[in-house]
């Protein structure tokens, strides 16, 4: 595939939501949005970043983004986001479920989840589902939910895992699962709606390797320098930048041509490279441990995503 982003359609008149844009891949991702003529919200749990990183893209695009304040890790500040801006706007065109955590040691939501699956799947789930009524309004709608080419590295995913003890706690496992959950949201998302037969495209997407402030992320909350160090040396020497990375985000958002259920990752050996449909594992695409994890979402978050269509 030969795909750039100057293949990025015009997209003015068009409003987009970024979570986790105040650096790497969301921030990559909002930029060429905004260079493309989309209204951009960013989604940040801090504010005062979130203001600079704000101006920082419309120094780079000539375009402001609005600031949404939200943390993922805190179901009520997913609520009392969608509630402003279902009070703010009428339509959302594009929600991309950007934000994640990564490796982290054991820590838990502030609704007591274990901190990864908290984060990466049900703070997503939950703000999807708020959003839902938005989304429908418009009249073609995406949802990009990005995973990581390390779901492949697990079998299976549970209920347990959603409140998993410190006991025995493997931070790659817990990793790998909340993952592993993208993957089967997503697909479970295109199924309901394909039934429900609403205008709403979910796809997926991965960056294969690259070079963001993840990877040292979970050893500076362990507050484990060297090895944080060492990530950033990995970083310099094998990944992709984190432009790059943003790629198959890019083009699962925009292809005119993407087909419901798409996922996108690096077409060189799904680590680098120009952005090609990838291959969820068989644990990832099997439907009904979606159906279940959806329950469990539903249960542990107290959204029940309505995909009817508007009158």
């Amino acid at each position: 595939m030969t795909w750039s982003t100057a293949d990025i359609p015009d997209l003015t008149g068009r409003r987009a939501l970024v979570t986790g844009a105040t650096s790497g891949l969301g921030y990559e991702t909002a930029l060429e949005l905004l260079r493309h003529g989309a209204e951009v919200l960013i989604g940040a749990r801090n504010p005062e970043k979130a203001a600079k990183v704000s101006q920082a893209l419309a120094d780079a695009s000539g375009r402001l983004p609005t600031v949404v304040e939200l943390d993922l890790a805190d179901l009520a500040s997913v609520e009392q986001a969608a509630g402003k801006l279902t009070a703010t706007y009428n339509t959302l065109d594009l929600l991309v479920n950007n934000a994640g955590v990564m490796a982290t040691p054991y820590l838990q939501t502030k609704d007591g989840f274990e901190l990864q699956i908290g984060t990466n799947h049900l703070g997503h789930f939950a703000l999807t589902g708020r959003l839902l009524p938005l989304l429908l309004e418009a009249p073609a709608a995406r949802v990009v939910t990005v995973s990581s080419f390390v779901h492949t590295t697990v079998r299976g995913i549970a209920q347990a895992d959603f409140r998993r003890p410190a006991g025995g706690y493997s931070k790659w496992d817990a990793y790998g699962k909340s993952k592993l959950a993208n993957v089967l949201f997503m697909l479970e998302l295109d199924r309901r709606a394909r039934a429900a037969g609403v205008k709403l495209l979910s796809a997926g997407a991965h960056p294969g390797y690259a070079s963001t402030h993840l990877q040292a992320y979970g050893p500076e909350l362990a507050g484990q320098r060297f090895m944080a160090k060492l990530m950033a040396i990995g970083n310099t020497l094998f990944a992709q930048s984190a432009a790059a990375g943003a790629w198959p985000s890019l083009f699962a958002a925009t292809d005119p041509d993407l087909r419901p259920g798409s996922y996108v990752g690096p077409g060189f050996l799904g680590f680098r490279g120009k952005p090609a449909i990838a291959l969820p594992t068989r644990t990832a695409q099997d439907p009904d441990l979606a159906k279940r994890l959806w329950e469990w979402s539903i249960e542990a978050t107290g959204v029940d995503p309505a995909l009817t269509v508007p009158r």
